[in-house]
């Protein structure tokens, strides 16, 4: 009887420590989770304020912008130094063919002259002054 009871207290030990490992993996799990979910807010939040600028100055509004150009404004939402055009390639995946490079520097150049992006140097969005 005793071993039996041995071995319930093994099974009980074992249970606990996997409930305690899996405990753990929940809460860096549902950390991940809020950090991918903050950064999808601002994303959205950035896409919606992209298109409130770009109606403001334009009077006849502006078209959405493309998924392409969407996905771009994308990679400068946590970008912080400014990105040349090669890096935009290497983040969506699109190849670091010159071909491919000049297409990416053509359709920043276009956020640029609308005023969503600047570019003195390497191309950067604009920051609100804190």
């Amino acid at each position: 009887m005793r071993e039996l009871l041995a071995q319930i207290d093994e099974r009980q030990a074992a249970g606990r420590e996997e409930a305690a490992r899996l405990r753990e993996q929940i809460a860096q799990l549902s950390e991940q989770l809020t950090a991918v979910e903050r950064r999808l807010e601002r994303l959205e939040i950035t896409r919606e304020t992209v298109l409130e600028i770009a109606e403001d100055s334009d009077p006849g509004g502006l078209e959405p912008l493309p998924s392409a150009y969407r996905q771009i404004l994308a990679l400068f939402e946590d970008d912080q130094h400014g990105l040349r055009a090669k890096d935009i390639c290497e983040a969506l995946g699109t190849g670091t063919e010159n071909r491919h490079v000049e297409g990416a520097r053509a359709k920043l150049k276009r956020l640029v002259s609308r005023g969503i992006l600047t570019e003195p140097g390497l191309f950067t969005m604009p920051r609100p002054a804190r």
